[in-house]
């Protein structure tokens, strides 16, 4: 037996109605999908962290949850798990004419990667998608779907000429927002707030940034600094909440002196 074999052996059995797990059965699509992109993420962090053996894992367990939809699948008489890998199968060759058909390579990858482009806009009309936008993937994160449509929208002419186009559509969503935090409009500011943060997110890909991966990268760098402010109170027997701002800003300052160290 093989170990995909094995493996949807193992969620066959976890998802029969007898003997197999409760938790397992009640499952749905919509129910795992959470858990789907959990372990997506979970395969980022384990890159970004190198840790290698931890990738292995992670690699599992997103396996796993492709099984588990297929699976599910089979069970409604949808698809099969070999349906799943066909079908990727076939779209990396149709995507790739110059590696698996007559076409030519192109120059480099920024080109070969317009190529794609173009194929999967091909793909995108077979299907009725007619809209440059239709397939960009609602379940997507936020941040990372604003980045998509602009890039989508960007390839088709519509974008700045330059970042400095996006930092004064910046300052202008500032303004804007300010001027909702003074008038007292909670829903007008947080409309302004998904503003500014979908020009953010533009600028992001004016500057070859992921904004996703950016903000990730923010975030834990957040989780160190305040580690190390919590750790310095400690050392006094001390928490945050028996500090004050002021206290605790001068030792994010130092922790951050101390990465530049």
């Amino acid at each position: 037996m093989t170990p995909i074999d094995r493996l949807n052996a193992i969620m066959a059995r976890l998802r029969a109605p007898v003997g197999g797990c409760p938790w397992d059965v009640e499952q749905t699509f919509e129910t795992i999908a959470p858990y789907t992109l959990e372990e997506a993420y979970e395969v980022a962090d384990a890159i970004e962290r190198g840790d290698m053996d931890d990738l292995k894992s992670e690699l599992g367990d997103l396996l796993f949850q492709v099984v588990f939809h297929a699976r599910m699948a089979e069970e409604q008489g949808l698809f099969v798990f070999d349906d799943v890998a066909d079908a990727i199968a076939d779209k990396l060759e149709r995507r790739h004419p110059h590696v698996f058909g007559d076409e030519a390579a192109k120059a480099d990858g920024v080109a070969q990667k317009a190529r794609w482009e173009d194929i999967k806009a091909a793909e995108r009309k077979a299907k009725a998608q007619h809209g440059v936008l239709d397939d960009v993937p609602v379940g997507l994160p936020a941040l990372a779907r604003a980045a998509k449509l602009t890039k989508r929208a960007a390839r088709v002419g519509f974008d700045w000429p330059s970042t400095d186009e996006v930092f004064d559509k910046l300052d202008e969503e500032v303004a804007e927002l300010r001027a909702e935090i003074a008038a007292g409009d909670r829903d007008k500011a947080r409309g302004e707030v998904g503003d500014l943060l979908f020009v953010v997110a533009n600028l992001a890909r004016k500057l070859g940034v992921e904004p996703e991966d950016a903000l990730r990268g923010c975030n834990a760098k957040f989780v160190r600094r305040f580690a190390f402010i919590e750790a310095e109170l400690a050392k006094d027997g001390r928490t945050p909440e028996q500090s004050d701002l002021a206290e605790m800003d001068g030792l994010w300052d130092a922790a951050k002196a101390a990465e530049r160290a």
